[in-house]
């Protein structure tokens, strides 16, 4: 049977009727599938949220094959035998004109040459965790503003996420975060304060949690027992209501006996029975999160149509941080205003770009050092931190009408220190004379000096000029930061610059490399053995012929030297 595989699965014919029969299946899949194949991610399912090339070494192919032929009592003949018939196949396979094996472009290597069965398993799972693709369902929180929404939200994540400060309105768009309780993992989305007759920053608040109301399986309505229920409460109700979502009544604030008994009067909002909790004291939070769990679906009703790739915006407050992420997405997602600052948390949004879909986070300004802020700023500075660590690339938007601060220049620092990949967005390109650009032109050589490797794009996110080039100039630095130089070439390399142009002498004696490796990617990062240390400037010419030689551009390269004896 092994034999013929390959011969009988090429027939156009039979190719043809599996292709709709395994089209259809996976149509019919209500919660998600996996389905397993050569051609799989290339032809049958060339849209799939996650594809994972799987790939080992022939021999360590053929232990497996052999013990499996083995456990079902058939002769295989010798390990070699096995290989040798594997690479027969793979040639087949590879080499045929309908559906060749051939691994999807922006599918995801998965060698399991030194992987079980387990720890395979396992490393797929936390691809698809982290890429938010395990259909978890979603539970949104409302209610007016300073209820205690965030400090609720953060309750029930078992950490400060959600940002929190004792004044109306500090939650201004809606933020997802993941949380898990007994075993049973959820999104949880905090929204800003709702209110029925805003106007102006406020109504685009409520416009945001009205929409995040719609992706919910369950809606935590939120009130504060101390003052009761008041007019806007009972405008949410029938709002709520209209929505068609099943909502969970919280009074919160509830520190005692008494609190409950007085807040009994919350039945009358129509909403059943109210769950009573003190958010901020923890009284009754692990009760609401047993019937939390308990009141949700298994997989969440909307289907979750997931980011491959993960890009951080980040800037200074109102440099187009927000109007950038809305240029993208053809909505507006974040909330836009001239006033700094609008952007508290990140925010995690999944944009399709071209057929491709990406997870963007929109992080808030960073507004002074850390030693000076206090409150609000100083967790977001905190978020933005985090958002950038969390990203693969980060889109850096600077205001090119106006001077470079010493704000971007410690942004600039925070994204090259942390080894992703960047692309500098000048954005406001449609606000900048001739003069300004000379000018402009000077503070970037002075400012931006440690990151020559960025690529710039000129853009206007307000009007869309040149939107389109940048997912491009992402791609390019995405897939310089993930570059593998093979060590016989990135050796061949360096004996030929070594030949031309040897390292400086130290302490009268000249260092001898003897050779290199590339230890790791994302950032790629070598090893260079040498008899002595090399100077910094060395280290550096070396660091520039890389990119020259091997492109590297938008990413950071790390470079070290290890002492070895010859």
């Amino acid at each position: 049977i092994t034999e013929e595989v390959s011969r009988i699965s090429a027939w156009p014919e039979l190719r043809e009727n599996l292709l709709l029969l395994q089209r259809h299946i996976i149509g019919e899949a209500k919660n998600g599938i996996v389905v397993e194949g050569r051609d799989i991610g290339t032809v049958v399912a060339p849209d799939a949220q996650l594809k994972i090339y799987l790939q080992a070494d022939i021999h360590a192919r053929a232990r497996r094959r052999e013990n499996e032929l083995q456990s079902l009592d058939i002769q295989s003949g010798d390990v070699d035998d096995v290989a040798a018939s594997l690479s027969h196949r793979d040639a087949l396979d590879s080499s045929r004109a309908v559906s060749p094996l051939k691994k999807a472009d922006d599918s995801i290597l998965v060698d399991s040459t030194d992987l079980g069965l387990e720890e395979t398993i396992d490393y797929i799972w936390n691809i698809l965790k982290q890429r938010s693709l395990l259909g978890l369902p979603v539970v949104v929180v409302v209610g007016r503003p300073n209820v205690g929404k965030s400090t609720l939200v953060n309750r029930i994540l078992g950490s400060r996420e959600a940002i929190i400060e004792d004044s109306p309105g500090v939650t201004r768009d809606r933020i997802r975060y993941e949380a898990e309780w007994n075993g049973r993992h959820f999104i949880v989305v905090d929204t800003g304060g709702w209110e029925p007759t805003a106007e102006g920053m406020a109504l685009k608040i409520t416009d945001a949690a009205e929409s995040a109301i719609q992706e919910a399986d369950l809606v935590l309505f939120v009130v504060d027992s101390q003052v009761g229920a008041q007019n806007d409460d009972d405008a949410m109700v029938q709002m709520l209501r209209k929505s068609g979502k099943e909502v969970m009544l919280v009074a919160n604030k509830i520190d005692s006996d008494r609190d409950e008994i007085d807040a009994h009067s919350l039945w009358n909002l129509g909403l059943g029975e109210p769950k009573f909790v003190s958010a901020a004291h923890g009284r009754g939070s692990g009760d609401l999160l047993d019937e939390i769990v308990s009141a949700l679906p298994e997989f969440g009703r909307s289907r979750i149509d997931d980011g491959f790739r993960k890009i951080a915006i980040v800037g200074r407050p109102n440099v187009g941080k927000s109007s950038l992420l809305n240029a993208f997405a053809g909505e507006t997602r974040a909330i836009v205003d001239d006033a700094e600052g609008t952007t508290r948390d990140p925010i995690d949004e999944v944009i399709d770009i071209d057929g491709r879909t990406w997870r963007f986070i929109d992080t808030a300004g960073i507004r002074r050092r850390a030693h000076q802020a206090s409150g609000t700023d100083y967790y977001a500075m905190l978020r933005t931190e985090r958002a950038i660590e969390g990203a693969e690339v980060i889109i850096m938007v600077v205001d090119a009408s106006a001077t470079i601060t010493e704000q971007d220049l410690r942004i600039i620092s925070l994204a090259e220190d942390s080894g992703k990949a960047l692309v500098i967005a000048m954005n406001k390109w449609d606000l900048v004379d001739e003069e300004r650009r000379i000018s402009l032109e000077r503070e970037i050589d002075r400012g931006f000096d440690q990151v020559p490797w960025a690529k710039r794009i000129n853009i206007s996110a307000k009007t869309g000029w040149h939107k389109d080039r940048l997912i491009p100039a992402v791609e390019e630095a995405l897939e310089s930061w993930e570059n593998r130089v093979p060590t016989a070439k990135l050796n061949a390399f360096l004996g030929q610059l070594v030949g031309s142009n040897p390292p400086p002498l130290r302490g009268g004696k000249q260092p001898k490399i003897l050779f290199a490796t590339q230890a790791g990617i994302a950032p790629p990062t070598f090893i260079v053995f040498a008899t002595d240390f090399l100077e910094p400037s060395y280290r550096r010419f070396i660091e520039r012929r890389l990119r020259e030689d091997f492109s590297f551009s938008g990413s950071p390269i790390r470079v070290s030297v290890r002492i070895r004896e010859r």
